[in-house]
């Protein structure tokens, strides 16, 4: 395992060519901080496919740093799968982000020939061997459609061993969660990197009802701050900004081998946790 940190940023990809153009004046003041690499989500069955690929391929060409697209296994064919590795590999993309991903409304499990990451992380392996860079996802608080945490380790173990190369956490507010989640994965035998993923706080009704949906915890002591701050968007923001400084350094200090910042196609956010913590650029 590296012993160097590495750090990201994530962004989705754009609907307007306004929001094009904002997100490429955002990922040029990111890029500042010289981050090892960008990476850019995938809508549920594929549904941003094309906008997936012009963004990566956007901020790979024009910005200059390195861009991961998320590749999810639902809703698309093998064929469909293979097609989009080889336009990423003959553009000089190395590193993909695999998951299973989000299922649209009325989308059973069974759409796509391919049903869970590891069975993703496999194909890729077989089609392109050793070209990319595999990310896969890990829960620390658990994903809020497995049975238990056991299962949830289980299926965690297996993408790893499926020969995925390190891994970024769906983000969280409590850094016990993630050391604790670390030591049980290595316990099973998993030593790639298991990087924190970082929200910034800035709109307390949107993180509330996103964390709800995904399963992340907002600790009470938090949740009840946010609350009592209303309407008062900046000192949410003041808040939110030291909660999740203080957060890092605890990761850092504890040996987590990076952050990979969601950025939400905002560039403020993040660079106020990185300047505090006084990362380098």
């Amino acid at each position: 395992m590296s012993q160097e940190r590495r750090y990201s940023f994530e962004f989705f990809p754009p609907k307007t060519e306004v929001g094009h153009e904002k997100l490429l004046v955002t990922a040029r003041r990111l890029a500042e901080c010289r981050p090892d690499f960008f990476s850019c989500t995938y809508g549920a069955g594929g549904s941003t496919r094309e906008g997936t690929l012009n963004t990566v391929l956007t901020l790979d060409r024009q910005v200059g740093v390195p861009t991961a697209p998320h590749l999810s296994c639902v809703g698309d064919s093998k064929a469909e799968l293979r097609a989009l590795l080889n336009t990423y590999k003959d553009a000089g993309i190395r590193r993909i982000v695999a998951l299973r991903g989000d299922l649209p409304s009325g989308m059973g499990l069974a759409s796509g020939e391919l049903r869970y990451a590891n069975e993703l992380v496999e194909f890729i392996r077989a089609e392109t061997g050793d070209h990319f860079h595999i990310e896969i996802a890990a829960y620390p608080e658990m994903h809020p459609q497995a049975r238990n945490f056991e299962d949830d380790l289980k299926n965690f173990v297996r993408k790893a061993q499926a020969g995925a190369d390190s891994a970024i956490t769906q983000y969280f507010f409590n850094a016990d969660s993630y050391f604790h989640f670390v030591e049980r994965a290595q316990k099973q035998g998993v030593d790639l990197p298991i990087v924190p993923g970082i929200m910034p706080i800035t709109n307390y009704t949107s993180l509330a009802r996103f964390s709800d949906a995904c399963g992340a915890e907002i600790p009470r002591w938090v949740r009840k701050q946010l609350e009592a701050y209303g309407d008062d968007v900046a000192s949410i923001q003041a808040f939110g900004e030291q909660v999740v400084t203080e957060m890092c350094e605890k990761l850092l200090a504890g040996g987590a081998p990076g952050l990979h910042f969601y950025a939400l196609n905002q560039a403020e956010p993040s660079l106020a946790i990185w300047n505090n913590l006084k990362l380098p650029r």
